[in-house]
């Protein structure tokens, strides 16, 4: 690697460094200022908020502020390169705008890379301690809330069904648990009628039980119990959770859980499809705005930095928004959900080659 393309690739991850420690000390103060009250009030101490609660929220930061810090950061290093007349004198030395694109390119790919995993193995795991905590003190009444329709998977090859859960009673009805042998073939299926969880024993209490067991010739065995006290990997907290399921869970549980899903003949899968193939489509905003930002911070303009940010936080936004604009689209079955997670990031790509072609001069 030339000499040039280590000192743009250390400069530009520095200013993506700085600019993402920049926005979570924003997003931290803003969210301490609106919600400190309620923390206080809902019986949490600012040193457990400080020292539990916001080091678990960094990571959803660091993941949805990724793009827009590396989108400035290439801003203004490439516009403080133009400024100087340095990108000048690498053109006059030879170097064409492809190499000069290759340090950029590379950071692009290792922060991609990097929100990658963040997105699929981190965040999930911390947003468990963020959303308990939300719970707890800024959202106590959520506790009482009764939800309807819920699948959850029980380990690898078992989902639970209950039709309407009481949050607070740790009551459900209507409930289905089947267990599957293979790729299609249901082994085992157990309805009842109502569940309620036991603290005392820590095991769901059923009751109205029908348990059937299907054999490879298509026989069904049935059998029928007034009530049937079991242990299942489902806790009431998981049945309690009201953020969408595959968002808040790692890549490898949410595919588990989605093939989980359609072996148990759940009708419509749309929402956590797009919040699946969103995990693998999200982490490109990175690469994609950089390569955006070379060109737009690579031309002189008057008023220097300032019309680059004003010009680049604009271009940032519309990239941003026409995501959040795709997703209802999704829902509503407009668009297949792997089209809704890929499509923005897609049609933005091939803006920023267009615009890479057209200042290859």
């Amino acid at each position: 690697m030339r000499t040039f393309e280590w000192h743009i690739t250390a400069r530009l991850l520095k200013g993506f460094v700085l600019f993402v420690g920049a926005l979570i000390v924003f997003f931290i103060v803003l969210h301490w200022v609106e919600y400190s009250d309620d923390f206080l009030d809902g019986g949490a101490t600012a040193w457990e908020v400080f020292t539990v609660f916001y080091p678990n929220y960094i990571p959803e930061i660091v993941r949805l502020t990724s793009p827009l810090a590396l989108f400035l950061s290439c801003l203004y290093l490439t516009g403080t390169l133009a400024q100087e007349l340095q990108l000048i004198a690498l053109q006059t030395s030879g170097v064409s705008l492809y190499q000069l694109l290759r340090p950029y390119v590379g950071v692009g790919l290792l922060i991609t890379g990097i929100m990658f995993g963040f997105n699929g193995w981190v965040v999930p795991r911390t947003n468990e301690v963020v959303v308990r905590y939300e719970k707890e003190y800024l959202h106590p009444s959520a506790r009482s809330v009764s939800t309807t329709e819920i699948h959850r998977r029980n380990g690898p090859s078992s989902i639970l069904t209950v039709g309407y859960y009481n949050v607070d009673r740790k009551q459900g009805r209507n409930v289905s648990l089947q267990q599957f042998g293979g790729p299609s073939r249901l082994v085992r299926r157990l309805d009842a009628g109502r569940m309620q969880w036991v603290d005392s024993t820590n095991a769901w209490h059923l009751e109205d039980v029908t348990r059937r067991t299907f054999t490879a010739g298509d026989r069904q065995f049935k059998k029928t119990l007034p009530a049937l006290d079991t242990t299942l990997q489902v806790s009431p907290r998981d049945l309690a959770r009201s953020k969408n399921d595959v968002a808040a869970m790692t890549i490898p549980a949410a595919a588990e859980y989605l093939e989980a899903l359609r072996r148990s003949g759940v009708g419509d899968l749309t929402r956590s499809l797009v919040a699946y193939y969103n995990k693998f489509a999200y982490p490109f905003a990175n690469l994609i705005l950089l390569l955006i930002g070379v060109p737009i911070a690579a031309v002189r303009r008057r008023g220097g930095q300032a019309v680059r940010f004003a010009i680049g936080l604009g271009v940032a936004f519309v990239y941003l928004s026409v995501q959040k604009l795709a997703e209802p689209l999704g829902y509503a079955g407009t668009l297949t959900p792997t089209v809704t997670a890929w499509l923005p990031h897609a049609a933005f790509a091939i803006v920023a080659l267009g615009v890479l072609w057209a200042a290859r001069k």
